[in-house]
């Protein structure tokens, strides 16, 4: 069973910094992109940043220069490094996989369950 947990979440003040962390466990053959999400209250889920396996990252607009993505590929592990944090970042955080179990199989993504960040005074 291949799952993503989260962790790092919090209470953050305005112009703070906060760091998550995603770790990929069970048996699988290898991860390809790894990213995160977020969906604040009422809104859609949006992407945030992406990183390939061989460390290519893209951002949202709204968080370029704010926050940088990450990962440690022999930790299956991917990083969210948030600086400058505003009101307007409190979301729930989720991870996201592209995974092939099988090296015969298909590529799928997985998701973490979620952390929640609340930027708030």
């Amino acid at each position: 069973q291949v799952q993503l947990v989260e962790s790092g979440g919090g209470l953050v003040q305005p112009g703070g910094p906060l760091r998550l962390s995603c770790a990929a466990s069970g048996s699988f053959w290898s991860i390809y992109d790894m990213g995160w999400y977020r969906q604040a209250p009422g809104k859609q889920r949006e992407l945030v940043a992406v990183v390939t396996n061989i460390g290519s990252t893209n951002y949202a607009d709204s968080v370029k220069e704010r926050f940088t993505i990450s990962r440690d590929n022999p930790k299956h592990t991917v990083y969210l490094q948030m600086n400058s944090l505003k009101p307007g970042d409190t979301a729930v955080y989720y991870c996201a996989a592209e995974i092939q179990v099988k090296y015969w199989g298909a590529k799928e993504r997985y998701w973490g369950k979620g952390t929640l960040v609340t930027v708030s005074s």
